[in-house]
């Protein structure tokens, strides 16, 4: 079951060994190069959440930006996998006034806020969660506001025959370099078209998001996906939530390098400068617990995270384990070492021994 991918993280219940965890990793350039890897990067993955800043484009390039008014802050929630607090329910609604739409339009059903305390605060008034809730509803308005703005129906706007979605594959496929009909795809937790790439094509596509210009991409397609990275970098709250990783690492870094989950254990990275890189992660099995260890070990060891950056980050690259008295038990850690293909190593290098 692990051929073709190798070891990334481990667990220890006391000096033992309890657990093992195993994926891939590509670490790419701009122009397609593959620098540092784990596994084989052949491996495809479902891209998930972190396609949402390529899903977020036809509405910038309709001039929707202008049209709606819309501020970095609403883009960079539209590209979210936003925690449901209050602050992001408000923000979606206020998005959803804009159209003069009701939540009755969003398709990406409900679940309960990813904020643990946003959750706790509806149960005690006893009260369900609802589609603005969804980590996903930010990302749907912009496919509504999509819609309005190319005069296309909002009924089955999440559907893959939808003509909006046909644009967001095309657009998929030129960040890429692939054909459209080359690129596979199922069905999103939130029902939209979920995108699955080769584990070296998804670092692509976010190497492009990093320096689109040298992607050799049509110049209005790189001014929008500066524009969304920009938003990100500006508002990192909006991206993810508090206490939530992808947050700390665009705060802790100054945005110079922009992360994305996606469900299942998929993390993708745009790595900003001072060398323009793009990372995907992948944890075989799914599991997300050992996943953000796993990103900054990556990071660290492609020579991306200086050491005061590394610092800021460290409550997520090492976790303890407690029983149910709350003694340390143990911990979970990230176990991996890149195959190197000419890693540029533009940060201050952190020696592996300093991080354990």
């Amino acid at each position: 079951m692990t051929e073709g991918y190798s070891r990334v993280a481990r667990s220890l219940r006391g000096r033992w060994v309890e657990n093992l965890y195993f994926g891939v990793v590509a670490v790419a350039t701009p122009d397609g190069r593959v620098i540092a890897h784990l596994g084989d990067t052949s491996h495809g993955v479902f891209l998930r959440s972190a396609a949402k800043p390529i899903q977020l484009l036809p509405l910038l390039l309709a001039g929707g930006e202008e049209r709606f008014g819309l501020s970095g802050a609403e883009i960079a929630l539209m590209c979210s996998s936003h925690a449901g607090t209050d602050e992001h329910v408000h923000a979606v609604q206020a998005l959803l006034d804009r159209l003069e739409l009701s939540e009755r339009s969003l398709t990406c059903g409900s679940h309960p806020p990813l904020d643990r305390r946003a959750a706790a605060a509806l149960r005690d008034r006893a009260e369900s969660p609802g589609v603005l809730h969804n980590n996903c509803s930010a990302n749907h308005v912009g496919q509504l506001l999509t819609c309005r703005i190319l005069e296309l129906p909002t009924e089955g706007y999440h559907k893959p025959e939808h003509p909006l979605q046909d644009t967001v594959l095309d657009l998929m496929a030129q960040c890429t370099g692939l054909a459209p009909d080359a690129i596979q795809t199922g069905v999103d937790g939130c029902g939209l078209p979920s995108f699955r790439l080769a584990t070296d094509r998804a670092a692509l596509l976010y190497a492009c998001l990093a320096d689109p210009e040298a992607g050799a991409l049509a110049p209005d397609l790189v001014q929008h996906i500066r524009v969304i990275m920009e938003a990100m970098a500006a508002h990192p709250e909006k991206v993810a939530g508090p206490g939530r990783f992808t947050t700390s690492l665009i705060r802790a870094t100054g945005g110079r390098v922009i992360g994305k989950e996606g469900a299942e254990g998929f993390y993708g990275v745009a790595v900003r400068g001072p060398v323009a890189l793009g990372v995907a992660i992948k944890i075989i099995d799914g599991s997300e617990e050992c996943r953000d260890g796993v990103v900054i070990e990556v990071l660290r060891q492609a020579g991306c995270l200086s050491r005061a950056e590394f610092e800021q980050l460290s409550p997520f690259y090492r976790k303890e384990l407690r029983n149910h008295s709350g003694e340390v038990i143990g911990d979970l850690a990230p176990d991996l070492e890149l195959v190197e293909g000419g890693v540029p190593h533009t940060i201050e290098s952190i020696p592996a021994g300093s991080v354990v």
